[in-house]
This record gives structure tokens, sequence and C-alpha cells, in this order.
């Protein structure tokens, strides 16, 4: 089937595919567009349709592919339909910056911000976590409070003294806004190192699809570097405990991923110090084990690789009283059998 451009496309069915490609979701591009979510599905079926594509992924590397995004280098264009500012406020140019990666923490201009107590701080954590998405005062008091609510209305008391914590020294624009639905960070105020990560996993996506392994282990690399410790560490409320474990599972499959390409591009030695931390810390991922032990084989290590093995299979029968996975026991059976081709292929992570 041949292959159609994005130029084929209407306006907005562009900005929809330029958005897609960003790694944007249907609730943010409804929110950057102005227009309801269920057309954004609509209009996605029909770019799916009028080029060719199979979904979403499809898409995704579509967009890199035409140039509409580029890899590494950010959006080429943003859409040309955003959503119209307020009459009389102008957007601000992103002079702070929120890191959810870690402790919550925001600085302006490179400044810290005192953001204020635990509660207050988990506020401002739903909503950096997706800038632009409109957030409900009920949405806020079960993410923050869970099932513990407070007795009195804290949460535009919060917003309030939020509000002056993040606002532009010597500018008026609110970073914080509110429409009829809830509260909001403002489209572009603010630039939140969540939306970095997903940013750079995009481009480490479309890398690996052209075949640079290289670049894709480079923008992998960077997107782990923007981690400094537990996300959203110590921040109270269910919302964060789930973003916590989503975050903190998402970190670790990048890990594995990043490692699956090292080994792939033969940077066994390099490998293999970060598989023997990440096996250490988690000694029941399969997955990265079996990255180990090809590792290790690769680097004309074979004992060292059965060792790992051995060793896995004991933990996993004594703490938990299960057997070796079906991938860890093929790659057991081809490092015993010295099948070199099968072994650079078995288990990469995804």
């Amino acid at each position: 089937m041949p292959v159609i451009k994005s130029t084929a496309l209407g306006r907005q069915e562009r900005d929809i595919l330029y958005a897609v490609g960003c790694g944007l979701r249907d609730d943010e591009i409804a929110t950057a567009l102005a227009i309801p979510e269920d057309a954004v599905a609509r209009h996605l079926a029909r770019i799916l349709a009028a080029l060719g594509l199979r979904d979403r992924s499809a898409a995704i590397v579509h967009a890199f592919d035409t140039g509409l995004v580029v890899p590494g280098r950010g959006p080429r264009r943003q859409p040309t339909s955003p959503l119209p500012p307020a009459v009389g406020r102008r957007v601000p140019v992103p002079r702070l910056r929120i890191s959810l990666l870690g402790p919550l923490r925001a600085w302006r201009d490179g400044r810290p911000l005192d953001l204020g107590h635990l509660r207050q701080q988990a506020v401002l954590a739903a909503l950096a976590m997706y800038p632009g998405r409109t957030v409900s005062r009920q949405e806020l008091l079960d993410g923050v409070w869970g099932e513990q609510l407070p007795n009195t209305n804290v949460v535009p008391v919060y917003i309030y003294r939020l509000r002056k914590a993040l606002c532009t020294a010597g500018g008026p624009d609110a970073v914080i806004e509110r429409d009829r639905n809830g509260y909001r960070l403002v489209p572009g105020a603010v630039a939140v190192d969540v939306a970095r990560l997903e940013h750079l996993v995009t481009a480490a996506d479309a890398a690996e699809h052209t075949g640079d392994l290289t670049r894709a282990v480079r923008a992998c690399a960077r997107a782990l570097e923007l981690f400094h410790g537990e996300p959203l560490a110590g921040q109270p409320g269910p919302f964060a405990e789930l973003e916590r474990l989503r975050l903190t599972e998402r970190r670790v499959v990048l890990v594995q991923r990043k490692l699956g390409w090292q080994i792939r591009l033969g940077q066994h030695s390099e490998a293999i110090a970060e598989l023997t931390a990440l096996t250490v810390t988690q000694p029941f991922n399969e997955p990265a084990a079996a990255m180990l032990m090809r590792a290790l084989y690769l680097s004309g290590r074979q004992a060292d690789a059965l060792t790992v093995y051995d060793r896995t299979r004991r933990r996993l029968a004594d703490e938990l009283g299960v057997s070796p996975g079906r991938l860890l026991r093929q790659t057991h059976r081809t490092i015993l059998r010295g099948d070199d081709v099968r072994l650079g292929l078995t288990g990469t992570t995804r």
C-alpha cells in the first residue's frame, strides 16, 4: 500500500496527528484544540483510514517518518489551532519548572519555590501530572484525601496559595486557572519533567523503528536521567500512590529497554554493570535476569550466566514457591546449546 502523506489531511486532522506523534492522549488533545474528546477519536479514526495505518502506534511512527515530529529535537511546530487564551491574558513563556520524578520540587527562573505543606503539594502534583487537563474539585478531594475528606472547603484555599507561590515575579498571569469544570495548569506556562519524559520515550521509539539503536539508547538514557529518587516521594493520597507505582514501573521498563538495545549493539560490559545492580534490587525480575545471562554469555562468561540462572531459580522456589518462567528457561537452554543467533534475539524487553 503506498504511503499517503500527512498533507492529504485537513488542517485539524494534521494538528491531531501532530499531537498524537508527540504522545498526547485524546483528552489532552481535546484540551489543546478546544474540541470534544469524542471528536478527537472520530478524527483519529479517519486519519488512520486515510493514511492506511493500523493503529495509534503506527500513527506515531508516521508522524516521525514524515517529519511532522522530529526525534530528539522536539516538535517542529505547534498545532495551528491552540486553545485560545482568556481575553486580556497572555499565556506566559515557561519560566516555571516542576519536577515529579522524585520529591516534588518547583523552580521559577532557577530559584526553588516554597510549595507549602504536603496536602497543598499533593494538589499541585495532581494538576502537574497532566498539565493542561482540567481536574475537578471532587477529583482533587478523592485523589489527595481519599476517604479522609477535610471538614472545610480547603481546595480553593490551597489553589490560592499555590497561585501566589507559582506566579511569575512582576507579572499578573496566574499559572493555575479555573473553568466551570475545575482547575488546571495554564497550557505552556509550566515545564514538567513527566511531559519531557514522555517526549524522550517517543523519540526513542521512533529511533528504534528506523533502526538507529544508538540514538534510541541516547534518548532513553536522557529520559532516565530525569529520575532523581522515588517519584512523588512522600506525597500523600491515593493519586500520588498510584502515580508513584506507575512511574516506578515505567522507569524499570525503560531501563530494561535501554539495556536490551545496548546488548544488541554489543555493549555487553556496560549492560552487565547496570543489569547486575537491577537484579540485586529486583531479585524476582526474570526479564532482567535473562538479559544479564545473555550479556554475560556474549562476553564469554558462560559459567557466570548459568550462576545467575541457578540463583534466580532458587530464589523463586524458596521465596515465592514458583519455577522460572518460559523466558528464563529458554535463555538457559539457549546458553547450554551455545545458540548465539537465538541468544541475541530472545527476550527483548518492550
